[in-house]
Formats: structure tokens, sequence, C-alpha cells
């Protein structure tokens, strides 16, 4: 995690001050749920926050564990530098997994919670300029080249659906989640109760593991990175559309430039769609990570370490990327440049090709087969488009397609409101959130 693709919530839920103090709210928990049940003395997590909470000192932590070699007994041992007496109580029947997992839980939890403050802020954007550009005319393309009419608002309404139900899927990802362990060394309580599991959980917004080896199962973290994954595929399909708007030779669109900003260190006229390259790589990141979460899946027996590296990598990455994109292509859409009459020259460009499927079935009403009335458009149009001249007129003075459409009914095929005549209909169903699927 480097501070460039960062924000400072980030980067404080993942600081070592953090994590250490999250492991003592996990070993207090488990020390009062322990008091309730008679195994500790009362008072004693009391006395302990009283004593350490607010005063873990990080660098000492790492210190001693220069020489333990053991992060957790490392902090142990910083705690008794601190609580005293009283510390011997806290890790009673633990192990170093039960701390580990559920603080880890409680990080990856909070981390979401920023996280889906950032697909909201992108929503409200895609949402606001799907309205605002509802009816602007904009090519739709297949394979790159010129399909048919689409508008620029049913564009940013299918990259808001997306996001949408990108956001259910983190909600969802957050609960399965939200799980921890106090079981013990493989899970099956042979020195701590269920009891003080489900009590200390509870009290740290958790839920127990349904079956816990010496670890929470990492199919519960493999969904999470899944699922940060699928948020950066949505936004770098936002990023590829604007890449390939701001091309010179479409200039549809293009992100805002700022005022003193430059493009290039040796071409002056530069203006080159930079978000959205960065937000493209990043979404690089963020599939392998989602790999690395699925080999963490399968560990030997009860567990190996050989999860704990990666994590260590991708729990702190992972989560940092996503909240920094989603912030990063809000403030994208929200400033993108929006030029509707190159989208409208764009348009004209084919001089009426793309009104080609309407001409057919056209002729397929007045009674032809599909395939003569598709052969029969086809011939104007490659001429058409390979020798220049109005498809049009072309159409118009071949005597088969003319024998059938007269010059009314010829007209109206190159109708563009009919090809939008829908676009309320998909708009409303999107942004009223009346699809939920």
């Amino acid at each position: 995690m480097i501070d460039r693709y960062s924000r400072a919530e980030l980067r404080a839920l993942w600081s070592d001050q953090r994590r250490f103090d999250t492991w003592l709210e996990v070993e207090l928990a488990a020390c009062k749920a322990m008091e309730a049940e008679g195994s500790v003395p009362a008072g004693t997590a009391d006395r302990v926050r009283e004593r350490a909470a607010g005063k873990l000192d990080p660098a000492r932590i790492l210190e001693i564990e220069e020489k333990t070699r053991h992060d957790v007994i490392a902090f142990l041992t910083h705690v008794e530098e601190l609580a005293g007496e009283d510390a011997r109580w806290l890790h009673l029947g633990m192990t170093s997994s039960d701390v580990l997992d559920s603080a880890l839980a409680i990080l990856l939890r909070d981390a979401l919670d920023q996280i889906l403050e950032g697909v909201d802020l992108l929503l409200a954007a895609l949402k606001r300029r799907a309205h605002e550009h509802k009816k602007t005319p904009l090519m739709g393309r297949s394979h790159g080249i010129h399909a048919e009419p689409v508008t620029l608002g049913l564009v940013f309404a299918g990259l808001y659906a997306e996001q949408r139900r990108n956001r259910r899927r983190l909600e969802r990802a957050r609960k399965t989640i939200s799980v921890g362990k106090i079981a013990g060394a493989v899970g099956t309580y042979a020195n701590v109760s269920p009891a003080v599991e489900k009590a200390a959980l509870a009290a740290l917004g958790l839920r127990p593991e349904t079956v816990s080896t010496q670890v929470v199962a990492r199919d519960r973290h493999a969904q999470l990175f899944n699922t940060l994954a699928l948020v950066g595929a949505g936004i770098e399909r936002i990023a590829l559309q604007v890449r390939h708007w701001q091309r010179t030779e479409v200039g549809e669109a293009e992100e805002a430039f700022g005022k003193g900003q430059k493009g290039s260190s040796a071409m002056p006229h530069k203006k080159n769609p930079i978000l959205s390259e960065n937000l493209t790589g990043i979404a690089r990141l963020l599939r392998s990570y989602a790999a690395a979460a699925l080999e963490n899946v399968a560990l030997w027996h009860e567990r190996d370490i050989s999860h704990s590296s990666v994590e260590r990598v991708i729990g702190p990455d992972a989560t940092a990327l996503c909240d920094f994109m989603l912030r990063r292509a809000a403030g994208l859409v929200d400033g993108l440049v929006v030029h509707p009459q190159r989208m409208m020259r764009n348009l004209e460009l084919t001089g009426g090709l793309i009104f080609s499927e309407g001409i057919m079935l056209a002729l397929v009403r007045t009674g032809l087969p599909r395939q003569r009335a598709y052969e029969m458009v086809q011939r104007s149009a490659l001429k058409a488009r390979d020798e220049g001249g109005s498809f049009r007129a072309l159409l118009g003075a071949d005597p088969e397609v003319a024998a059938r459409l007269d010059a009314t009914a010829l007209d109206a095929c190159f109708d563009l409101g009919h090809h939008l005549r829908h676009t309320d209909v998909i708009l409303n169903r999107t942004l009223t959130e009346e699809d939920e699927s």
C-alpha cells in the first residue's frame, strides 16, 4: 500500500497501531466473556484496558518480535509490560489465529464500510450523468464498429446498474467476512468454551465461524477479494469508455483538464486520459489479488501459515486500492466533458448506414424472406461504404427496393427517434431501482 493510491483513512486503518489496538480489543472481549463465565477474576479486562488501551507502542512490539520471531507473543509480552499481573489472564485457552482472524475480520469489515461509501459516490455521479444525457444521441458500437444509435444516458445507466449490483455483492461479502473464532488450537474449544466465543465475538460485532479449524475458512476471504475485483472490473469498463471517447479520431468526451495541468513533457498540445489509464492499471492489480485469495483457500489440514504472508499484502492493498478507485472514478464521471456535437457528427459519419437493420425489416414486412432482404440492403450498404455516395440514394435507385418501399416508407427507416423511443423506459427501470437482478 503506497500513499499515491490510498487515502489517509485506509492507511490509518491498516497501520500497525490500529492492528495492535484491534488485537487488544479481541483479547479484552474474550477476557470479559471469561469473567462472565467465572474462569477469570472479575474486573480483569477493565484493569488491563485502563493500563494498556491507547498506550500500545508498535515499535516496542516489533522490537520484541525481533527476538521472539512471533508477532502475537511479542504483542502479549508488551501488554504484560503495561498491564502487569492481570495480563496473565489474557489469551486463556486461545491460539494466535483466534486473535489474528477475528481482528482481520474487524479490519476488513471497517474497510468495506469505507468502500461502500465510495460506491455510493460513484453511483450518485453515474445517476446524475444518466439523467443529464438521457436524450443525448451517441453512436453505439460493436467490435469497435458503428452499430446502431444509443444515448449517452443509456451508457451511464448501464454502468450505474453494474455498480449497484456490485454494492449488493459488497454487502454480502461484508456479512460473509464478519466472522471470527475463539475456539482454540484446532477449533474444538478444548480450553475455551463456545459460550465465551459467542459472547466475545458479539461484543466485537462478529459471528462465530460455523466450523473453524485453527483458522476461519478462507473461502470467506476469497469471496471478498473476488468482489473487490468485480468492482474494479466495473470501474475499468468506465475507464475504457472514456479512453475510447477521448481518442482524437472520436472526440466524443474527455477527462476534465485543470488550469495549469500538463499532458506531456514533450508535446504541449496533449490532453491524455491519465485518470482512466490509471484506473485500468489498478483493476489489473485487484484481479491479481483475487487470484491470490483463491490460492489461500486450500490450507494443510487444520491450518498452515501459507496464507498469512499473502493476506498481509492483499488485505491493505486491495481494500485501499478499491477505495481509491471508487473515489477517482466518481470524480472522473462527475467532471467528464461531453461533446454532443461531435457525437452527432460521428452518428452521421457513415451517411445513414447505421439504419440498415430498419430497412431490412421494412422489406421483410412486405413479404420478402429475411435473407433476401438482407442481401438487397447489403449490396447498397457495401457500395456506399466502399465507393462513396449516398446510402439513401442507392437504395432509392435499386428497383427491387423501390418496388417495395416508396420514398416515404424509405425515409421513415432513417428516423433517429425510432431507435431511441424506449430510452425513458430503460432509464426509469434502472434509475428507480426497479430492477433488482
